[in-house]
């Protein structure tokens, strides 16, 4: 019976063990185009990307080599839980009273007046109850007074420099009333 001499090898063993150290080679090769695939799917959302990687590693161990190099860092699954995660902390942020001054991103809450940082106006308050409402809104949600209309004259009205804007002029001081004590 004659064997098959690979390399010229005459001698039964030797060529016994270089076939099978070809045959684990080829077996190696396999499984890193296996999971060379594998590992893109779960990294790659793009399926042509998928499918050039898998392409790259039929180059025996070189392809796979490269793609290791150049594989995104995080798994697909690990990317979406993240942004999930973020989402659902921004969402309790909300939930907190938790705003940023539009100008200087301080941190303010929702029943301020002006921004401690900047001084900024960041919303207006009520001429019937004084409590702070947004300039877009028509009525106080607090005492229902409609926010259009002129404040009733007061003997103590804001004065203004000539040219000063409105987020420049200074907020008076309220008295407090029997229903804030």
């Amino acid at each position: 019976m004659t064997t098959f001499a690979v390399f010229g090898i005459n001698n039964d063993a030797l060529n016994t063990a270089v076939n099978v150290l070809i045959l684990v080679l080829i077996v190696v090769w396999a499984a890193l185009v296996f999971w060379t695939f594998a590992d893109a799917r779960r990294r790659i959302d793009d399926p042509m990307l998928v499918g050039c990687a898998t392409l790259a590693a039929l180059f025996p161990f070189v392809g796979t080599i490269v793609y290791a190099i150049v594989r995104p860092p995080e798994y697909l699954d690990d990317v979406r839980l993240r942004e999930l995660e973020m989402q659902a902390a921004e969402a309790r942020l909300v939930q907190l009273d938790y705003q940023l001054c539009p100008h200087c991103e301080y941190e303010v809450k929702s029943d301020w007046l002006r921004c401690p940082s900047c001084m900024r106006k960041l919303k207006d308050s009520c001429h019937n109850c004084g409590k702070p409402v947004d300039p877009a809104w028509r009525l106080c949600p607090y005492c229902e007074a409609e926010t259009g209309v002129a404040p009733p004259s007061s003997s103590r009205a804001r004065r203004r420099r000539r040219g000063a804007t409105v987020e420049e002029t200074a907020v008076e001081p309220r008295e407090p009333r029997s229903a804030d004590i």
